[in-house]
């Protein structure tokens, strides 16, 4: 690159003829050519997605939903184990056993004469059932634990798919960014073009100096750069969403959502009141919930406990294994049983101190939460009003800025200004293009932001 750029130079500057500088002109075209076309070959074309395909496949693809999906189904799960606390267990048994050698026969052991049973088979078959009468109310405060751990889970999985939605659509605008930039580049690259030529022109008669066509060659160099380095950016903003929405083949904004304008369907008081009761706050409660009937189940330890039992046994034997007849014999048993810990070497004043500490600790961080949100409310609202007013501002700033280069080259096409105004000039406008570009995407972000902030589209 560099020794393309000084041969160019060595041209303009040794030869004054139209030969020279159509070479020149011809080399800078090649180049750009080449390196504008070549990468892009080589790369499979992307396909254009919407914002909304793109939200549905992170939703879908993201491996913190999945991981959120999977603990909803896992907290489910045990809610109906909580349940299943309250219905006594059962269990039935079976068996059979075969003595060998079968059939009446005789046979000495240690000088003892030894008769062998004629029925080689015994079975047995047992029923048991158990509940827990009371238990100082243990079950109930593990159902109301298992419940917000629950609620815990529906929540962080919430809360998970607005931070899927955040991070697609954060991608989705860095890649708008992106082809903005890449349009700023290519009009950029024009009017270097132009003001080159309209440079070599006056150059040529001899009403300007060379350095005026070398400083013009150095902007086009310049615009050629930026050109190449926002094809670079769009390329990797590409990459980036293609791997947020968990695509396999390669994926880029649709065109059409290029000229979204973010604005908000709320006031900033329904806002605020909605950051207060959003997945973050929502998810702090249910943790706060869990830790007080944790702390709660830790008492019961100190309540008696009872629990009822039946079982209900056969036995028999016989010339082949059954499970019942008349020979078999049947027993049963009743159990009542009651159950007072006195001591346990302190290990549940050790569990009521962790109960109350987790509780404690749990209190905290709902308070935070709450703050937190409020907080947070407050400086994307703000984000967003700045963002807007510099979207205004900076939209007038290109205009202005467009309007005042046209004057300028203009009038150095005419011999009234100097090429050093009209590169200011240039150099203003690029600036101001750069700056919209950010602002909107600011605009975009912060509501995107708030969005998932509230827990529901703005």
């Amino acid at each position: 690159m560099m020794g393309r750029a000084t041969i160019g130079v060595t041209l303009i500057t040794a030869t004054r003829g139209a030969r020279a500088r159509n070479t020149v002109a011809l080399l800078g075209a090649l180049w750009l050519a080449g390196a504008a076309s070549g990468p892009a070959l080589a790369q499979q074309s992307p396909r254009a997605i919407t914002l909304e395909e793109a939200v549905s496949m992170a939703q879908r693809n993201a491996p913190d939903v999945i991981r959120a999906e999977g603990q909803k189904r896992a907290t489910a799960a045990g809610v109906r184990a909580a349940y299943g606390a309250f219905i006594p267990s059962l269990s039935l048994s079976a068996g059979a056993t075969r003595q060998l050698p079968s059939g009446a026969r005789t046979r000495v052991e240690n000088g003892q004469l030894i008769t062998l049973a004629s029925e080689p088979w015994s079975s047995n078959v047992g029923l048991n059932a158990s509940v827990d009468l009371f238990d100082g109310g243990q079950r109930f405060f593990t159902l109301r634990q298992a419940r917000a751990r629950q609620e815990a889970a529906q929540v962080d999985e919430l809360s998970q798919r607005f931070a899927a939605t955040l991070a697609a659509k954060q991608q989705f605008f860095n890649v708008l960014a992106a082809r903005e930039s890449q349009g700023a580049a290519a009009a950029q690259l024009e009017q270097a073009e132009q003001q080159r030529r309209t440079s070599l022109a006056r150059t040529r008669a001899r009403v300007a100096t060379r350095s005026d066509s070398l400083r013009a060659e150095i902007q086009m160099r310049n615009a050629q750069l930026a050109v190449m380095e926002a094809r670079n950016a769009l390329e990797s903003a590409n990459a980036s969403l293609t791997r947020v929405v968990g695509s396999t083949q390669p994926v880029t904004a649709a065109e059409t959502d290029s000229v979204e304008h973010a604005t908000l369907a709320l006031d900033e008081a329904a806002l605020r009141s909605l950051a207060e009761e959003g997945p973050a706050v929502q998810s702090a409660m249910a943790e706060h919930d869990a830790a007080r009937a944790a702390t709660r189940g830790v008492w019961t330890d100190y309540l008696p406990s009872m629990s009822l039992g039946y079982s209900r046994n056969g036995s028999g034997s016989g010339d082949s294994p059954a499970l019942a007849g008349d020979g078999f014999a049947y027993s049963g048993a009743l159990r009542l049983s009651l159950s007072f810990p006195l001591f346990n070497q302190f290990q549940r004043e050790q569990q009521l101190v962790q109960a109350k500490v987790a509780q404690r600790n749990a209190e905290a961080s709902l308070r935070d939460a709450r703050l937190a949100a409020v907080e947070s409310a407050t400086q994307l609202l703000g984000t967003f009003r700045s963002a807007a007013e510099r979207v205004g501002s900076q939209t007038a700033s290109v205009e202005a800025a467009e309007e005042d280069l046209r004057v300028q080259q203009q009038r150095y096409a005419v011999g009234g200004s100097t090429l050093l105004d009209v590169l200011t000039s240039q150099t203003l406008l690029d600036q101001a293009r750069r700056d919209l570009i950010r602002a909107r995407y600011d605009q975009r972000v912060a509501k995107a932001t708030l969005e998932s902030l509230v827990g529901r589209n703005l």
